[in-house]
């Protein structure tokens, strides 16, 4: 969405194309944009409407060609495009093809334009699953279409090194290659890597002359390409192959570089030489993600550089490295780029911090003087679903649907002027953990980043999600039109529910991502026909009951019938006693979240899933008298990608003083534990009882490192 728009009496009829003028730009600026337009969906012709592209020298940076602003002007005999840089003539006439994609016929307008963030970002992670060079050129044409202009390319991670290193042979020859195509599967297995050529072998990496070639597509768009080499963790498939830089010496033995071991700095710096010699990027992301200490704490040449370097601890160990690398990389004149655990034991100023684990570290970092590009897990994570998991692709966890992707304001209003101006910009991140075709890889990134470019593009003032909504929507075929694969946007209703006090009450919300659709929907349990109320406004329930909806488009039943059961049951607002303590890390509502009425949605990072990472939950609602109770129901979410698990068991008791129980039921399930996807599982009991005190008790299916997520403890 542009962000100034003044529409004109009067239309052109562009019915014939363009014809290009560009007697004001500099021959190489009209050579490059004339050879870029050539391929470009505008018709150009001899008998087309005049079609000028100028540089003006307005504007702060009008010299650096740091300015990406441009004004576009449609009038009755023509158009012209003007900016102070050649990045800016591109940008409006990605504008222009637009608006040539609504007919013939163009409205007069003028259109003045710039982006929010100088950053505007796509991760690939090209080492759990590997995507070829004519996949990648593919997604930038897209990405420069929507004004995106940094591509993120993951190439190193433990299931496979991409990148052609001469003095490294062995990362392309073996680090490149394993047993199994799937990454699930070779995850599940010994995690071996094999020799290039060996039967059965899947895998591959980038020649440096492939990287070239990419490297030169992408500046022709105007994108720049940011390699990532991970270090010091998620390096197992280096220390395979190169076992000397672990700390025990040992092939398969870590995913952590020795820091310790000179060895260690002589393999990274001799590395990103050869990085540096091939990416023209003045930024080189070094990862610094995930890394364990446990191998560092035990190790002997860890330990001594920790003393030697009067370190307090293997946290500072990490940013030492970091600090080192970053001083190499700017001995090159280069920059350095992590993810936001490179904070953690001191950083210089310098360095970028990019924010993943949650946009509270991206704006403590900002606050701290740090450049910081936010991508937090809850807004830019694409490997997530983006419809009801039971109808989508297996995804790694979560729930991630566009509306919540284009409300993400990545500068908060907190913010003061200065704090607002380290924001650098935004990224949206595709991990490829369960993502092995390019078909799928497409579905996961559009129409979402359709809404990240949006984020990062207008100035929140011009954002609308019903004006989005509609945009979106005429979109998408054209994507399909141009060869893409993309998520079509969810063919349900979805149903949000909040807590209405002053009418002791839950009030239930629909929304759709589809348009021109309507939503019908049912209170009595009954499905939802053309003929059912027609939704409008949120709707009140006071007690217990099944809502229903489904979409309607042009008087037909688009998708399926979905449906919430909705509780204002006799527990809420009740004192909750924590046997065992919930995670800091997940308090959902903190000690009212299991009894505000309020179920979880369809991820467990939605703020209604209350984690708890014990061995066993043990939870008492105390419901302040003695009263009769005739149903208990507890619902607890799975997701194996991301160690959550049912209980073994959950059991309901009762007491009258929260010192003698007696049990009235112990409920099993017949899920397995490795079932793949986001499940859910309802655990109840009926019949006639009475006490104040109601325990709820469900332990784990193991002592360690297996997390209990449950949304409420209904009671009636």
């Amino acid at each position: 969405m542009p962000n100034s728009v003044t529409t004109r009496s009067g239309s052109l009829d562009a019915s014939k194309g363009f014809r290009l003028v560009t007697e004001e730009l500099p021959v190489e600026v009209a050579f490059r944009l004339t050879d870029w337009l050539n391929g470009s969906p505008l018709v150009m012709s001899d008998d087309g409407q005049p079609l000028h592209l100028c540089l003006s020298n307005e504007g702060e940076h009008a010299d650096d060609g740091a300015n990406e602003s441009y004004t576009l002007t449609v009038g009755r005999k023509g158009v012209e495009i003007s900016s102070p840089s050649e990045v800016g003539l591109f940008y409006g006439l990605q504008s222009l093809i637009q608006l040539v994609r609504n007919g013939d016929r163009i409205p007069c307008v003028e259109i003045n334009d710039q982006p929010r963030f100088a950053y505007r970002g796509l991760h690939i992670d090209v080492s759990r699953h590997f995507f070829p060079l004519g996949f990648l050129k593919k997604q930038i044409d897209a990405m420069a279409h929507y004004k995106l202009n940094m591509f993120h390319w993951h190439l190193t991670d433990a299931a496979g090194w991409r990148l052609q290193v001469d003095r490294y042979p062995k990362l392309t020859r073996i680090a490149a290659w394993r047993p199994q195509a799937s990454w699930k599967e070779w995850w599940a297995s010994d995690r071996a890597y094999v020799t290039e050529g060996t039967p059965g072998a899947y895998g591959g990496y980038y020649t440096k002359e492939e990287v070239a070639e990419l490297i030169r597509y992408a500046a022709e768009r105007h994108v720049t390409i940011i390699p990532e080499i991970e270090m010091p963790g998620h390096s197992e498939e280096v220390l395979a192959v190169y076992p000397n830089l672990s700390c025990l010496g040992k092939p398969y033995s870590a995913g952590e570089f020795c820091i310790g071991n000179e060895e260690t700095f002589e393999f990274l710096e001799n590395v990103l030489d050869e990085v540096i010699e091939l990416f023209p990027s003045q930024y080189i992301h070094v990862g610094g993600d995930e890394a364990s200490k446990e191998h560092w704490k035990r190790c002997p040449k860890c330990q001594a550089r920790i003393k030697g370097e009067g370190l307090k601890d293997e946290a500072e160990l990490q940013s030492y490295l970091i600090r080192r690398i970053e001083q190499y990389l700017h001995s090159k004149g280069r920059e350095l780029i992590g993810w936001d655990e490179i904070l953690e034991g001191g950083l210089d100023d310098s360095a970028v911090v990019m924010a993943w684990r949650g946009e509270e570290i991206g704006i403590e970092a900002a606050r701290q003087g740090y450049r910081v590009i936010m991508t937090p897990g809850e807004y830019a994570y694409f490997d997530k679903y983006q419809g009801m998991p039971d109808k989508q692709p297996e995804a790694i966890g979560g729930f991630l649907p566009i509306e919540r992707v284009y409300s993400y304001n990545p500068v908060p209003d907190s913010f003061n002027p200065e704090e607002a101006t380290r924001v650098w910009g935004v990224q949206a991140n595709l991990w490829a953990e369960y993502i092995e075709t390019e078909a799928h890889m497409e579905y996961m990134i559009w129409p979402r980043l359709l809404a990240m470019a949006e984020v990062a593009w207008t100035a929140p003032e011009r954002k609308s999600w019903e004006d989005f909504r509609q945009r979106v929507n005429r979109e998408i075929p054209i994507l399909q039109e141009r060869g893409y694969n993309p998520y079509t946007l969810s063919r349900e209703p979805f149903i949000t529910l909040s807590r209405d006090t002053v009418n002791r009450a839950t009030a239930v919300t629909f929304f759709t991502e589809r348009y021109p659709v309507e939503i019908r929907y049912s209170t009595d349990g009954s499905e939802p026909g053309i003929g059912s109320e027609r939704y409008t406004d949120p709707i009140r329930v006071t007690d217990s009951t099944v809502v229903s909806a489904r979409l309607f488009q042009a008087g037909e039943p688009l998708g399926d019938v979905v449906s919430q059961r909705v509780d204002y049951h006799r527990a809420i607002g009740k004192e909750v006693l924590y046997n065992t303590p919930f995670s800091r890390y997940y308090p959902a509502g903190g000690a009212e979240a299991l009894v505000d009425g309020l179920p979880g949605g369809q991820a467990h990072g939605d703020g209604r899933w209350q984690g708890f990472l014990v061995p066993e939950l043990d939870i008492v609602v105390n419901m302040g008298e003695s009263v009769d109770i005739s149903k208990l129901q507890v619902r607890f979410l799975h997701n194996a990608n991301a160690w959550i698990w049912l209980p073994k068991a959950v059991t309901f008791s009762l007491s009258e003083d929260n010192e003698a129980y007696r049990s009235l039921a112990t409920l099993t399930h017949e899920v397995e534990e490795d079932a793949s996807g986001t499940l859910f599982q309802t655990f109840g009991w009926s019949g006639e009882a009475k006490g104040r005190y109601i325990r709820v008790q469900a332990p784990a299916i193991r002592e360690r490192d297996a997390w209990l997520f449950m949304d409420e403890i209904v009671v009636w």
